[in-house]
């Protein structure tokens, strides 16, 4: 029987800066929803990777005396190393500045959107925020004028660039999502984007002089302009699979799910399916948009000194975890941030989840089981490696995934952990064994077999972990060392 094709993918991070913990949230969150959908039977092919073009870039780059390509090459495997150390499952790292993959492929869409009479040049006057990379109108600004985010009054810029006639496709975007053929998560985020739509959709420009921007890809029959984000950055998810070549998983792009923030849900929900209905390809079935991450109750920042780096985090757990830090980084991050809303944490929220939930929770409920099992492994049956729809809370957590919640079915695990070990309390198989054998043997099997439920159960979140208590059970022996010890 062939498997379904699933295809998930991440925003791509723009290579303007080091990542910061919104993105290794997005990474987990993403990566999360893979490994469950593999568990599952699908064939997962999953993406992230780095926009790289860009007046920014370009501006960075140069303040920093480095060819803009050596620039974006050493925040690429800045990100590239995060994922490694967070254990991310993907499967193509797409970076715009592919000269032979992306930029085939975006230059197709182009060719595409073209093709149907929806490209139109035109002469414009506008506000630009660099910062943002992105025009503004008034109603976008401050009362001061300026950029909410950047806090700067934007350039006042004239143009002739390449339109896309965005406008024409608002009232068919709109269908698809009220209908559901687009399906966005959560409900708030839908009725964000319906409510956009409902005002009406504009045309966006589509490009830029190179009189301004030189670093981007060419659009195909005028070199006097590049592409501007939109058929670069949001191409990335197409170009990842061949699109442009007569390699283009089209299985794979009729299924695919966004997972994205909620600051470019007009771009995912809006401009992309405009693009895409041009182009007369596939729109995303599902778009799943989180929050933003705070701290103290704040937003962060350098100048408030409560900025949280992810490597950092991972950095604090080598001591007490060794190979397992990236491991407990990922566990807290999607059980302390939820899958869909604002997220606050601080430092000490992260070590109180490690030590309550892995120290204190798993890791201790690990040891406890597993000595036992050790100690009378000659008597104990084996155990058959699979689900058993009877044991508590199952059901809830697959439901969970289905509706691309990670962080609840997590919660779920861990409320299965804590009955687990308040369970193992009141049985007290370590003195019922003494006075009755068979009834002792019977009691560490069963424990033995919810503790095999609940590392499955936790693959998704935390793998290695998870083959760790796995490998204990299989052999009937203590882990050769507790899996998470206590911070200092």
């Amino acid at each position: 029987m062939d498997k379904r094709p699933f295809f998930i993918t991440t925003a791509i991070a723009y290579a303007n800066g080091a990542p910061h913990v919104g993105h290794a949230f997005e990474f987990l969150l993403a990566d999360a929803i893979a490994r469950y959908k593999r568990l599952e039977g699908n064939d997962v092919y999953f993406i992230t990777g780095m926009d790289e073009h860009g007046q920014k870039i370009e501006q960075k780059a140069k303040e920093q005396g480095l060819a803009v390509q050596s620039f974006v090459d050493g925040y690429a495997e800045e990100f590239k190393s995060l994922d490694r150390e967070l254990g991310i499952s993907y499967d193509f790292f797409v970076r715009t500045s592919d000269m032979e993959k992306h930029y085939k492929g975006a230059q197709a869409l182009w060719k595409k959107i073209a093709e149907k009479g929806d490209l139109e040049k035109r002469s414009y006057k506008a506000l630009y925020c660099v910062g943002c990379e992105e025009f503004k109108t008034e109603k976008d600004l401050d009362a001061e004028g300026r950029c909410p985010l950047h806090l700067k009054v934007p350039e006042v810029v004239e143009e002739e660039n390449y339109f896309f006639k965005l406008s024409q496709y608002t009232e068919i975007i709109k269908d698809k999502i009220l209908t559901d053929e687009v399906k966005i998560y959560p409900q708030s985020r839908k009725n964000e984007i319906l409510a956009l739509l409902e005002r009406g959709l504009e045309d966006v420009s589509f490009s830029r002089p190179t009189t301004k921007v030189a670093w981007g890809i060419p659009v195909p029959g005028d070199d006097s302009q590049v592409m501007y984000v939109w058929c670069d950055a949001l191409a990335n998810y197409i170009t990842a699979i061949g699109y442009g070549t007569d390699t283009f998983r089209e299985d794979l792009w009729s299924n695919a799910t966004h997972v994205i923030g909620k600051d470019i849900l007009r771009f995912h929900a809006a401009i992309w399916p405009g693009m895409l209905l041009s182009a007369g390809l596939a729109l995303p079935k599902n778009i799943i948009v989180h929050g933003h991450i705070t701290s103290g109750g704040q937003k962060m920042s350098k100048t408030l000194g409560n900025s949280i780096d992810p490597k950092d985090v991972i950095e604090l757990f080598k001591p007490v975890a060794g190979e397992l830090a990236g491991e407990a980084a990922r566990f807290v991050l999607l059980h302390e941030v939820p899958s869909f809303n604002d997220g606050d944490i601080t430092l000490d929220s992260i070590k109180s989840a490690y030590t309550g939930h892995l120290v204190n929770g798993l890791g201790n409920l690990t040891s406890r089981i597993m000595k036992l099992c050790e100690v009378h492994k000659d008597k104990l049956t084996a155990l058959p490696f699979e689900f058993n729809d009877n044991y508590p809370h199952e059901g809830d957590i697959w439901e969970s995934f289905t509706d691309f919640d990670p962080n609840q079915a997590l919660h779920l695990v861990m409320d299965y952990t804590k009955l687990l070990d308040e369970t193992i309390q009141k049985d007290e198989a370590f003195k019922v064994i003494k006075q009755d054998e068979a009834r002792g043997l019977e009691l560490i099997n069963e424990h033995k077999k919810r503790l095999m439920m609940i590392a499955t159960m936790l693959y998704p979140f935390i793998p290695k972990t998870s083959q760790i208590i796995l490998d204990c059970i299989r052999e009937n022996k203590m882990p050769e060392k507790p899996l998470f010890a206590r911070l200092p």
